[in-house]
């Protein structure tokens, strides 16, 4: 296999090990939101959610990890100059953060499926834009090939996360309003 080939399968498994990453914990708001549901539905959805959990982590995002991680080796083999340039050192920096936040994921995973809730859904949907400000961070590095240019990217991202922890404060204010004001009370 070519270069060309391990950066196809790269981007694949990258693009997959997100998918898992970005929807794993909205299962875990959905799971935590389940808790104040009467009983019989609660049941029902904390079956169907740790179902779809279980499947996720083993069959999507586990798999997906390990295959990026591999195919991105694979690339390093072959290209091992890019360890000396300052854009891939920092871009392993993110990828261990990606794959603690991989590793926590798992944690809370295994949290809830004991029953233990130990984060509102509040702050699991702040733990959800995580992952965004990952792949922000790794794109853009990759893409431009510059550390000098990282210092006006960490402005950007601390912005761009103000904006999306806003969002969710928003999002959360406009929820609450709507069941207070709701025709049914």
């Amino acid at each position: 296999m070519t270069y060309l080939h391990f950066k196809a399968l790269h981007i694949i498994f990258v693009v997959s090990w997100f998918a898992g990453l970005f929807y794993m914990p909205r299962l875990f708001v959905y799971h935590t939101e389940a808790g104040e549901k009467p009983e019989v539905e609660r049941q029902v959805l904390f079956v169907q959610f740790t179902k779809m959990e279980k499947l996720l982590w083993n069959a999507i995002m586990t798999p997906a990890c390990w295959l990026a991680l591999l195919a991105g080796i694979a690339m390093v083999y072959l290209n091992p100059s890019w360890l000396d340039q300052g854009w891939m050192q920092l871009k392993l920096i993110f990828v261990a953060g990606l794959i603690g936040y991989h590793l926590f994921t798992r944690k809370i995973l295994l949290e809830i499926r004991a029953g233990k809730f130990r984060f509102s859904s509040f702050q699991l949907r702040l733990f959800n834009e995580v992952a965004t400000i990952f792949l922000f961070s790794i794109v853009f590095l990759v893409v431009l090939k510059n550390t000098v240019d990282w210092l006006w990217g960490v402005l950007g991202l601390i912005i761009f996360a103000i904006v999306i922890m806003s969002a969710v404060r928003i999002v959360k204010k406009v929820r609450a309003g709507k069941s207070v004001g709701s025709p049914s009370e």
